[in-house]
């Protein structure tokens, strides 16, 4: 795939691919959705339980098959067509969608135990964490086939842009559907999401397979993505810095305890304050779009996750509405700079034949702390107290970059050109 002249420094030049663009609205849609259907499944578990615990919950049951299989899925998706792959896991997300909302039909569950709706909610979570195995790999994979090299950088700028714009609107329409409509046609909303990127998928074609089998077992197979991590050492740490930060900074988790408890701002003002982190790494995005970050990105970076941990300790001790939103917005922020400098060093340091294997290992790393740092929160509230929990993993935040900076001159040193 050749890349004109033309494109040289141009902030759109991997959107003048036609099928790049299917792939932003794939992209866009699938975060969209399924950060809608977190955030209606969330309020839904609390108004429930009435225990920050169970929201930690949601997050375990969702991780434990992501992790558990990512190897395996990586491995699996450098073998195989990754149109296919990522078509038959859009198609699972429907039916577990479908499966969602019909529990949160309230004539439909009459009569049953509430543990035993939470624990169908659970299972279906935990069946979207299978499919999350393969989607993660085949997706990022799936971006390097549809432009040239050159661009990986910009193009995991636009994807990224996309994802978060999806994380913006999904959670705030959310909670305006909660408020609106009620939880259970809410998800039917959802429901109907995943049919955009069915569609947009069918739009590309499918792509070849990079995979040149050298005579491994299937052992060595599984475990290659993670040697080539641990080996590029800026790669294992720009990971591990990321994957510290989430577990432990991650205040999103516990805003339906905050918005009901502290904030008193119901479902409206949850739905704001859920949006508010991705609207702020939304306007990062734009911002890297035109400006990359071509000097001295490691210590930006750090810089950057170091600011997130302060905002999240600030989030935890406030208890006014205004100022806890503008914390979250300004904690997005600093989160798009990691996210976007992230998906560039392994867009330009992983091997064509390797790219699904690395981004399962990725997805263990980053993407699943997302769900363990929701479980650590919600056993950290339960234990230390809903506030005292937060300000606590944001302090644990500020350490890993301290730590990170000491120990990793590669980090120091990061080069992002092609």
């Amino acid at each position: 795939m050749d890349t004109p002249a033309s494109t040289k420094n141009d902030p759109y030049a991997s959107l003048r691919f036609t099928e790049f663009n299917y792939f932003l609205i794939i992209r866009f849609a699938l975060v969209f959705a399924l950060a809608m259907q977190f955030a209606i499944i969330e309020w839904k578990v609390y108004a429930l339980s009435k225990d920050p615990f169970s929201l930690g919950l949601i997050g375990l049951s969702e991780v434990i098959p992501a992790v558990l299989l990512a190897p395996f899925a990586g491995h699996l998706v450098d073998k195989l067509e990754k149109r296919a792959v990522l078509l038959k896991c859009i198609i699972a997300y429907l039916f577990i969608s479908t499966g969602l909302f019909l529990l949160t039909w309230d004539q439909a569950v009459a009569g049953i135990p509430t543990r035993w709706v939470l624990f169908m909610i659970y299972t279906l979570v935990f069946l979207g964490g299978i499919v999350r195995a393969f989607t993660s790999p085949s997706t990022f994979t799936l971006l390097s086939l549809l432009v040239p090299r050159p661009l990986y950088a910009n193009a995991s700028t636009w994807s990224t842009s996309a994802w978060q714009i999806g994380g913006v609107l999904g959670p705030a329409l959310g909670g305006l559907c909660i408020y609106w409509f009620g939880v259970h046609w809410s998800m039917l909303l959802v429901v109907a999401i995943f049919l955009a990127p069915l569609f947009s998928l069918i739009q590309i074609k499918p792509k070849p397979i990079y995979y040149k089998p050298q005579g491994e077992s299937f052992f060595d197979g599984l475990t290659q993505g993670m040697r080539f991590v641990w080996n590029t050492k800026v790669v294992l740490g720009a990971m591990a810095l990321d994957m510290f930060a989430v577990l432990f900074g991650g205040a999103v988790a516990m805003l339906p305890a905050f918005a009901t408890d502290i904030l008193h701002v119901g479902s409206l003002g949850y739905g704001v304050l859920r949006s508010a982190p991705a609207v702020g790494a939304l306007i990062t995005m734009f911002i890297l779009a035109h400006r990359p970050l071509s000097h001295k990105p490691g210590i930006k970076l750090l810089a950057a996750v170091f600011g997130f941990g302060l905002t999240i300790i600030f989030f935890g001790l406030s208890n006014n509405f205004y100022l806890s939103l503008l914390l979250l917005l300004l904690s997005g922020t600093l989160d798009g700079v990691s996210v976007i400098i992230r998906q560039t060093i392994l867009q330009l340091k992983t091997p064509d034949e390797m790219r699904g294997r690395v981004a399962s290992v990725s997805s263990m790393f980053v993407g699943s702390s997302n769900e363990l740092g929701a479980f650590e929160s919600g056993f950290a509230a339960r234990v230390m107290g809903l506030i005292p929990s937060v300000v606590f993993g944001g302090c644990v935040t500020l350490g890993v970059v301290i730590t990170t900076y000491i120990i990793s001159p590669a980090m120091r040193k990061l080069d992002l050109k092609p």
